[in-house]
């Protein structure tokens, strides 16, 4: 049986629009949502419910849940678990300034006592579906102490853990050390999945066979919204993708994303995808800096359709991997 492939969770990124395109090119296991915010999320603000929306695939979709108050993150968890979805995940490897300063996110770690309590509670809110968390090392590389920690959240009943090799304080700075999710994958009786520096397909692959549970991708899969599909022709488990055309994926993302997102929403969301999408191209900078003029689709296609006029070597890229892949 294949290890599975997840979607990170990924503020302005992870939302239905995204999830869509990368289904359509053969999806993946299982999508995180972005953070949800649990006190607006209670507040019933209208926007909330593009947060919530489960689409395409409401069976594999997880909403990540993010806050600092016990009883308003049990009472929103109770309530994302009347949703149809495949789990509950709390996060608690935000290092965010904004989220630590007001006790959320990656400040749960460095507060073990309060962790296991909010953890306990959550478990007892969550009734009908997998309840997950997702970590980071901590605030330092301290092995130990981060599988006492995960040992903590498995005897308070999380059903599974999402590990991202880095400190709080890291950032993207060094390289993620895969060898703490293998120390913690060995330490726990429950599935845990690791997350960092997967830059493409033979990475995802190399790392399914690392030992772990899962494997989480993100700004890759934003890149290359194929790029579970084309991890698993690499395993041999499907046919090979077609070439790709950049500029048909493009459009398409922005067709989806007017569909599926608030108009408000359309110009960031729009710019934080090209962010990572343009790196398909030789001149990412030149076309990211042109595009942050447009704030319409059509202003957006235009960009890119005298870009690949130009550069129309650009336009196609195969998605055929051959030969051995890395194994760094």
């Amino acid at each position: 049986m294949s290890v599975p492939f997840f979607l990170a969770p990924m503020a302005a990124l992870s939302h239905r629009a995204l999830r869509e395109l990368i289904d359509e090119f053969g999806g993946c296991d299982e999508y995180f949502s972005e953070m949800l915010s649990a006190p607006s999320l209670l507040a019933a603000n209208p926007l909330e419910a593009y947060y919530l929306d489960n689409g395409p695939v409401p069976e594999k979709l997880v909403y990540q849940l993010v806050g600092a108050d016990r009883e308003i993150l049990a009472k929103a968890a109770a309530l994302l678990d009347e949703r149809d979805c495949r789990g509950i995940d709390l996060n608690m490897g935000c290092s965010a300034p904004e989220i630590v300063r007001i006790g959320a996110g990656v400040w749960w770690m460095d507060h073990p006592d309060e962790a296991f309590a909010l953890v306990g509670q959550l478990r007892s809110a969550v009734r009908r579906h997998r309840f997950s968390v997702k970590l980071r090392l901590g605030s330092d590389d301290n092995l130990d102490r981060l599988i006492t920690f995960c040992r903590g959240l498995e005897r308070e009943g999380v059903d599974l853990i999402t590990l991202h090799p880095r400190t709080s304080k890291e950032k993207l700075k060094r390289r993620a050390r895969w060898t703490a999710v293998e120390e913690v994958k060995k330490a726990l009786s429950i599935p845990v999945a690791g997350n960092g520096d997967i830059e493409d397909a033979a990475q995802l692959v190399h790392r399914a066979r690392c030992g772990c549970d899962a494997v989480m991708a993100g700004r890759a899969a934003v890149k290359s919204p194929w790029i579970f599909a084309q991890a698993r022709a690499l395993e041999g488990l499907r046919e090979p993708l077609e070439d790709i055309d950049l500029l048909a994926v493009a459009d398409r993302f922005l067709e989806l994303l007017e569909k599926h997102q608030p108009r408000e929403y359309f110009e960031s969301r729009a710019k934080k995808f090209f962010l990572y999408f343009c790196e398909n191209l030789t001149w990412a900078h030149h076309v990211r800096t042109l595009l942050g003029r447009e704030s319409e689709r059509q202003g957006i296609v235009r960009v890119l359709e005298d870009y690949f006029a130009q550069n129309d070597q650009d336009r196609y890229i195969s998605a055929t991997i051959r030969g051995s892949f890395k194994t760094s």
